[in-house]
C-alpha cells in the first residue's frame, strides 16, 4: 500500500478510502451488506493496508448502522491505526419522525449529530467531519463556527465538504480566512475520468487552496469496470444485477458520449499494461497532480477489494495518462 498527506493535513492515510455506505442498506428488502460482511470487509482493507475508512451517519438501514458495524469492528482494534471519516447534514431516522432541527447545518443538529457518531463508532473523536450537502437555510458561518467548536475541543481533527458547487466552496473557504475559523480540508465530490469536467470549477478551487479531493463514485457508478456495452441504438446492454440493468437513469447519467470515450481509452491502457479497467481508472485518479487524489472504494466483495488494491501497485505512463485526459477532453485520443 502507498500512503499520502491528505492535503494540507498533517495526517498520514492509504492511497484508497474504503467506503461504507453498502454496510446494512436495504435494497428491496435485502441488506447488500450484513454486519459479518461488513467485518470481514473491513479486516480485508486493514490486512491490505488500507487505514482511511469513511462513513456517514445516515448510512445503513436504520440510520447509523454502517457507524455502528465500524464501531463494534474497532473494538478488536486499535482505534488510533485508522483515519475515520462520517458526516452531518441529512435528517436521521433513527429518532423517528424528523423535526424541525432534525437536518441541515444549524449548530443544534450538528450538535446533536456528533455526539450520535462517535457514540456508534465508538470513539472520543473523528478524525474528519465533513458537511454531506451545502445547507441554504443557515448561514455558512453559523455551520462554520458549531465545526470549529468541535474541533477546539477535541471531538474532531479536520473539516470537509462534500457535494457542492464551486462558488459555495468559495464562500466558504472565504468565511473561514475572514473569521479565522477552521476550514474544509478535505472535498468529497463526485469524480471520475468519465465526469471529471462535470465539477471542474470545484477542482479548480480545491488546487488553487490546496484541499484534498476524495471522490466518490471513482468507477462512475461501475460503468468504467468495462462490464457495460454500447447497443446499436446507443442504449446500455448491462449485465443482469449491475446497476445499470436496474435503472434506467443509469444510462442517462453516466453512459454519456464522452463516457463511452473515455471507456474506451481506459480499456485499451489497460490491455497494455495488464490490468482491469477499473484498477487504470483509479490509478487516473491517483496521478492526478494538481491536488491529493484518494478514491473512495466500496467493494462488496473481497475479491472486488483486491482488484481494486491492484491499482496501487500500477503505473500509468505520462502519454497513457494524457490519452485518457484526450478522451475526456473529446481528442479522442489523437
Amino acid at each position: 500500500m502507498e500512503y499520502v498527506t491528505l492535503g494540507n493535513t498533517g495526517t498520514t492515510v492509504s492511497r484508497l478510502c474504503f467506503g461504507t455506505w453498502r454496510f446494512a442498506k436495504e435494497s428491496d428488502g435485502v441488506v447488500e451488506t450484513d454486519r459479518e460482511e461488513a467485518h470481514e470487509l473491513l479486516d480485508a482493507a486493514w490486512e491490505r493496508g488500507i487505514n482511511f475508512v469513511d462513513t456517514a451517519n445516515v448510512y445503513g438501514t436504520p440510520h447509523g448502522t454502517s457507524e455502528e458495524y465500524i464501531g463494534e469492528w474497532l473494538e478488536d482494534h486499535d482505534r488510533e491505526d485508522f483515519v475515520l471519516a462520517s458526516k452531518v447534514y441529512f435528517p436521521f431516522d433513527g429518532w423517528g419522525d424528523p423535526g424541525p432541527n432534525d437536518s441541515g447545518l444549524g449548530r443544534k443538529h450538528v450538535r446533536a449529530q456528533i455526539e450520535g457518531t462517535l457514540d456508534r463508532l465508538g470513539t472520543d473523536y473523528l478524525d474528519l467531519y465533513y458537511i454531506h450537502r451545502w445547507d441554504e437555510n443557515t448561514p455558512i458561518r453559523e455551520t462554520l463556527r458549531t465545526l470549529t467548536e468541535l474541533v477546539r475541543e477535541g471531538k474532531v481533527h479536520y473539516l470537509g465538504a462534500s457535494t457542492m458547487a464551486a462558488w459555495q466552496l468559495t464562500k466558504a473557504l472565504w468565511t473561514a480566512d475572514v473569521d479565522g475559523l477552521e476550514r474544509f480540508e478535505v472535498t468529497q465530490p463526485m469524480v471520475n475520468a468519465a465526469h471529471y469536467d462535470e465539477v471542474g470549477d470545484y477542482l479548480d478551487v480545491c488546487a488553487d487552496r490546496d484541499l484534498a479531493v476524495c471522490p466518490y463514485s471513482p468507477l462512475a457508478g461501475g460503468f468504467l469496470t468495462g462490464k457495460y456495452e454500447r447497443a446499436a441504438d446507443g442504449s446500455v446492454e448491462a449485465p443482469d444485477g449491475s446497476r445499470g440493468s436496474l435503472t434506467e437513469r443509469f444510462g442517462e447519467y453516466y453512459a454519456t458520449d464522452t463516457a463511452w470515450d473515455v471507456l474506451e481509452a481506459v480499456e485499451s491502457v489497460a490491455d497494455e499494461v495488464d490490468a482491469t479497467p477499473s484498477q487504470v481508472s483509479l490509478r487516473w485518479l491517483m496521478d492526478q497532480d494538481r491536488f491529493t487524489c484518494v478514491p473512495i472504494v466500496g467493494a462488496r466483495t473481497v475479491d472486488q477489494l483486491d482488484e481494486n488494491v491492484g491499482a496501487v501497485d500500477l503505473s500509468l505512463s505520462d502519454e497513457q495518462f494524457e490519452r485518457i485526459d484526450a478522451a475526456r477532453n473529446g481528442a479522442g485520443g489523437d
